[in-house]
């Protein structure tokens, strides 16, 4: 206990000094407040605790409380990150990690694979979709937890593992020792162009270190199919890097123009990013699809495209996240990230919502959510009309709760509450069984039960768009779906089930199209049903408007 005692007191001592050394430098920057003497407050309290509290005292844990406890009195983005939870952010936004390379579930306790990662080596080996993995370097695998099973898959590159596999079909098991490797998250969860058109579709999840680069392929593969026309779709995209975004927006924008400019309290914190010249893609007719999911770099990226009059922004109202933060990491592999700066859209909008409570900021109080329809037309004139025949108290107030700004072509745009699409399409809502089914029901686990996979995988191959435009689901496949949904504690209402049959449908065939194929074939089936996406693919003539508006006023 002495020595335990020992170290707290240096740890405590260092603390300290750490404290005088800080305070003396940024004093002058901080004003009434005594930095030191907050410190030794701190020091005192956790010593005290240490020492007398009626029980053992993990300090470690009164520390991580501690600085939690401090940064959520700042705002809800300024975070700490604990050792293990910095491992997955590691993976997140560097965008790979190191394992075998499969995508899986655990269905009746057993490792199902769905999908093997294109070009991993589980695939190279020739593991399959639908492949059961029963043993792990002779180790019984049936039972295992969920949670456990990358810690016994994933591992250093070059490290081996070997499995047992349980194939449909064959007899015997079949044994692979798999060569660990580094495996590509990819942030480009789909790229195609949509069947009959010359209309190129990029869905984007995240922004990591690879995504201005896995995008920039896919828009060159798909130029090279005959995209003429692209909606970009960030919708969900909670953001990352915001220097991807710059790098993302700036393919799309001609030379010379403010992306995104920064404002922090300290000069150091202030950055403005200006487009560069040569981008590969700044004539072809953009959509930028966003939603109440698409924040920070998304909105970046919106922002700029609708700034610029670039691009179409079509959807629902963004997030509403126009803070920066930035990551400081601990000796002990932690990490805490602070809010040091605004961005501001080239127009000079900063759309961050209010959040002083935070309760009401997560639960997305304080976007511009509009009706549905064309917001150019029935909401921004509307709105410039009422302001121009107003008081001057009448301004204000529509200004208050309204912010006003003016792109580059000088169309009007809202400041505050995330980003306002030009036109609002809003998705198709589900009943309450539909919610039920999403939230209880694992769709891999009943393709895997009552599906033929291979059978559709005979009669389609590769070709996906057939399965998309044949493929029906059987009155008895619905039937064993009641029934699956029903065990797994849905309360089933025929009437509901009526009105959510395509989304039910969509769900099965789009994990069918995940299990026979990939991630992106599995996406082409959800949008082939996306009432907002086809909506959005018929606005490309709107476009134009805005196009012609930039020629009339160069």
């Amino acid at each position: 206990m002495k020595k335990i005692n020992k170290i707290v007191y240096i740890v405590a001592a260092a603390s300290i000094i750490v404290g005088v050394v800080v305070g003396i430098i940024f004093q002058p920057l901080i004003s009434g407040d005594n930095i030191f003497s907050e410190i030794k407050k701190f020091n005192y309290v956790l010593n005290t605790a240490y020492k007398n509290y009626v029980d053992d005292v993990d300090s470690h844990k009164l520390v991580e409380a501690a600085i939690k406890g401090m940064l959520n009195e700042l705002d809800v983005h300024s975070v700490y990150i604990s050792q293990e939870e910095m491992k997955d952010v590691s993976e997140d936004f560097n965008a790979a990690f190191e394992g075998i390379g499969v995508e899986f579930d655990v269905i009746h306790d057993t490792i199902t694979i769905i999908s093997p990662i294109p070009g991993g080596p589980s695939s190279k080996l020739g593991i399959l979709s639908g492949d059961k993995i029963v043993k792990i370097d002779n180790v019984n695998a049936i039972g295992i937890q969920r949670n456990d099973v990358p810690k016994k898959l994933r591992g250093p590159k070059g490290t081996k593992v070997t499995v047992e596999i349980k194939r449909e079909g064959t007899k015997s098991l079949l044994k692979f020792i798999i060569v660990r490797d580094k495996i590509p998250l990819f942030t480009v969860d789909a790229s195609f162009i949509i069947d009959g058109t010359d209309i190129g579709v990029v869905k984007i999840n995240r922004f990591a270190a690879t995504t201005h680069e896995e995008m920039m392929t896919a828009l060159e593969n798909l130029r090279k199919q005959g995209m003429k026309k692209l909606i970009l779709d960030l919708r969900g995209n909670p953001g990352g890097y915001l220097n991807q975004a710059f790098y993302v927006a700036d393919e799309f924008l001609k030379g010379n123009d403010t992306i995104v400019y920064t404002k922090g309290r300290l000069p150091e914190f202030d950055e403005v990013y200006m487009s560069s010249y040569g981008g590969r893609f700044e004539d072809i007719p953009l959509l930028v699809m966003v939603d109440e999911g698409s924040a920070s770099a998304s909105e970046i990226v919106a922002g700029a495209i609708q700034d610029l009059d670039r691009g179409l922004i079509v959807g629902t109202t963004s997030y509403g996240k126009g803070l920066v933060q930035r990551q400081y990491d601990n000796t002990d592999g932690s990490a805490f990230r602070i809010t040091t700066a605004k961005y501001y859209t080239p127009s000079g909008r900063c759309i961050q919502r209010p959040f002083k409570d935070k309760d009401k900021y997560l639960h997305l109080v304080g976007r511009m959510d509009l009706e549905d329809g064309n917001y150019i037309i029935n909401s921004l004139d509307k709105i410039k009309t009422q302001l121009k025949k107003g008081s001057d108290k009448d301004k204000e107030v529509n200004l208050d709760s309204l912010p006003i700004y003016y792109t580059k072509c000088g169309r009007l745009v809202l400041g505050a509450g995330g980003i306002t699409p030009d036109i609002i399409i809003k998705m198709d809502t589900l009943t309450d069984l539909g919610i039920q089914i999403r939230m209880k029901v694992t769709f891999n686990e009943f393709i895997n039960d009552f599906v033929d996979l291979n059978s559709i995988k005979k009669n389609y191959g590769k070709n996906v768009n057939k399965f998309i435009k044949e493929y029906q689901i059987s009155e008895k496949v619905f039937d064993d779906f009641k029934k699956f949904a029903e065990k797994k504690g849905v309360e089933w209402k025929q009437d509901q089930y009526e009105i959510d049959k395509d989304y039910i449908t969509t769900q099965i065939k789009a994990n069918i199209a995940n299990t026979v194929w990939n991630t992106n074939e599995m996406w082409q089936v959800f949008y082939s049903t996306d009432y907002q996406f086809l909506k959005a693919s018929q606005m490309f003539p709107e476009i134009t408007k805005i196009t012609s508006l930039k020629r009339l006023r160069k």
